[in-house]
């Protein structure tokens, strides 16, 4: 009989540590942003710094791809800009020599009109001068229209070529591989020397240092699920090993879906449950894929 009596004792006090262990609102996987970062360029791969496990500045620049060919293309187009310029006509002095000849016949007009003022001249030497005048002007419009339709011509080219430049310069800023984000270089999946072509992946970057635990919760728990609550969330290192850290909750799903095989719920009898992110920030000793637990703070 005592040792029926002994038998329970230690079945109930392994059962409320089995429960105490277990004193967790959800549990899920430590995840990340990633970034899978590919070639926004075809050519040879001239180097990238992108080592898994390097740490990257945003903008940094950790490859090169191969830009021969688009800078002589950007030599070509600057020729072609400085051969475009040099076309373009001065109007002031191709039209210089037709406004001398209309003031000389403007001068002469006035001087005959002076002399027939003075009956040294005739009338018909007077129209004789408006006639002229009148035609130096027709041909000075005329100049003046050609010159202008010349230069528009002119400065439609040079756009066009100043467009190509612009567009030859954006391809090669894309030859040069910078990093998206403040990260850690996860997967690379190049090497320098192989060949490349547009929206093939190089290498994969996520931010180390701003964790997410994806964890699940049964419909009963929402109402202590909140944007923007506080949580505890405990990462799990195995052999009863558990870190503390302080986390916020930032997304909470908008569906229910069914209960993921892999995620424990306070509820398991539940069918569904809603997905949530708890935001932690890692020091360092939180990996990917390692498994949390969260408590989630009553306010």
């Amino acid at each position: 009989m005592k040792t029926i009596s002994f038998l329970f004792v230690l079945y109930a006090f392994l059962f409320s540590s089995c429960r105490s262990e277990q004193n967790f609102d959800a549990t899920g996987t430590f995840e990340t942003t990633e970034i899978i970062v590919s070639s926004e360029s075809n050519g040879k791969l001239f180097y990238l710094n992108a080592e898994e496990g390097n740490r990257l500045k945003r903008g940094e620049e950790v490859g090169l791809v191969d830009t021969i060919q688009l800078y002589l293309k950007k030599l070509q187009l600057e020729a072609s800009m400085k051969s475009v310029d040099k076309q373009r006509p001065d109007i002031r002095k191709q039209i210089a020599a037709t406004k001398a000849q209309i003031a000389t016949a403007q001068k002469e007009r006035t001087r005959t009109q002076n002399l027939i003022q003075a009956n040294a001249a005739n009338r018909k030497q007077l129209d004789d001068w408006d006639s002229q005048i009148a035609v130096l002007n027709r041909q000075l419009e005329a100049q003046i229209s050609s010159l202008e339709n010349n230069t528009a011509s002119l400065n439609e080219q040079s756009s066009s070529v100043a467009i190509q430049i612009a567009q030859t310069e954006d391809l090669l800023k894309k030859c040069h591989i910078l990093s998206p984000i403040d990260g850690t270089v996860l997967v690379k999946y190049t090497e320098p020397g192989e060949v490349t072509s547009i929206g093939k992946p190089l290498f994969k970057i996520g931010d180390m240092e701003h964790l997410y635990l994806r964890a699940y919760v049964t419909s009963e728990q929402l109402a202590q699920v909140r944007l923007g609550g506080k949580a505890t969330v405990y990462a799990d290192f195995g052999d009863k090993k558990r870190k503390e850290y302080s986390g916020t909750v930032t997304w909470i799903a908008d569906e229910a879906e069914f209960t993921p095989k892999t995620i424990l719920t306070d509820d398991e009898r539940a069918n569904q449950v809603y997905a949530v992110k708890i935001a932690v920030r890692n020091d360092g000793a939180i990996k990917l894929g390692m498994y949390g637990e969260v408590v989630f703070h009553q306010e």
